[in-house]
């Protein structure tokens, strides 16, 4: 019994550490942002940004192989079409206004794709999150 427990002790120490990506939510001065990050790191894989009460969200995905076009931004079948346009880093973003049924699929369901042309780049916000989502949405809203 005790060459088990020292076996399985032994194989949890080994195992790599969890990964650490979470979805943030920053309020304060300025634009509010969720996140999916490692916190107190440059690492991000997405962002949603607003001004709160513009009834308007920037997309951002992060370190993709994608083009600057037009978007479709897909959630719960609906889609929406906005321009996307490439920043520094990777960035892919694009816009979408928080009234849209996209969005408002993406809020309920916590899954949306942006694509442009052939590259499709997914965005999930897992349910433990999808409280930070929704007041997200609700503050945006115009």
């Amino acid at each position: 019994m005790t060459l088990i427990f020292a076996a399985a002790l032994a194989m949890a120490l080994q195992a790599p550490p969890a990964s650490g990506w979470t979805w943030s939510l920053y309020e304060g001065e300025g634009p509010m942002v969720l996140a999916n990050d490692i916190p107190d790191t440059a690492n991000l894989r997405a962002t949603l940004q607003c001004l709160p009460g513009s009834g308007a969200v920037t997309v951002a995905v992060y370190g993709e192989n994608a083009a600057s076009g037009f978007a479709r931004i897909s959630a719960g079948g609906v889609t929406a079409a906005s321009e996307a346009r490439l920043g520094r880093g990777g960035k892919l973003e694009t816009a979408i206004p928080v009234d849209h049924p996209a969005f408002s699929a993406f809020v309920a369901e916590g899954r949306m794709t942006i694509t442009v042309g052939d590259d499709a780049s997914a965005i999930t916000v897992e349910r433990p999150h999808l409280a930070k989502l929704r007041r997200f949405a609700d503050r945006c809203a115009g």
